[in-house]
């Protein structure tokens, strides 16, 4: 069982995979408490791995001791500066996809951060993106808010192509798309 989140549709958003056995994919900006790692660890098995990749040291070190004690060898740590190309310990065209929950509004270069994450992704890769829309008056300030229409402007000079669009919750907008080359 996948735990649940009163804001996000956590199983919504993970079914985005429709193959998920073996798979190698990163939650990219995972925070804390991995919420999107240790799901993504069990559908992608033994055999797949996850990266958990963060900024945050304290966070990584948090989901490194927890994915040692639910025996999950899949799940590796990686400290990054997600706005620096290049600069993300995952070599270029190794994800099958890529996950930017809740991340992109963070950034202070978000097209940056898109770059470093579309770098990591094989052609033929899916890049999920859920960050927040403008229904709801808690989250982040509206000004830091990506605006769907800018990032899928933004996508089709990174090579990606829009797949899907679907609701994760009611105060978030989820994307999915595909690397072309």
């Amino acid at each position: 069982m996948i735990a649940k989140n009163n804001l996000l549709n956590v199983n919504l958003i993970l079914s985005q995979l429709l193959e998920v056995k073996d798979l190698k994919v990163a939650d990219l900006g995972c925070g804390n408490f991995g919420f999107f790692v240790f799901p993504l660890a069990h559908l992608v098995g033994k055999n797949g791995q996850v990266y958990a990749v963060d900024i945050m040291k304290g966070a990584l070190d948090d989901i490194f001791r927890r994915a040692r004690l639910e025996n999950l060898p899949q799940v590796k740590t990686v400290w990054s500066d997600l706005e620096v190309f290049g600069a993300t310990k995952i070599e270029a065209g190794q994800l099958d996809a890529a996950f930017l929950i809740n991340t992109l509004h963070q950034a202070k270069n978000s097209l940056d951060m898109l770059k470093e994450s579309v770098r990591m992704i094989k052609p033929g890769g899916k890049l999920i993106i859920v960050d927040w829309n403008d229904e709801h008056p808690f989250g982040p300030a509206k000004e830091q808010h990506i605006k769907e229409a800018k990032l899928k402007a933004a996508a089709s000079k990174l090579s990606l192509e829009l797949e899907s669009e679907f609701n994760p919750g009611d105060s978030h907008y989820g994307l999915v798309f595909k690397k072309i080359i």
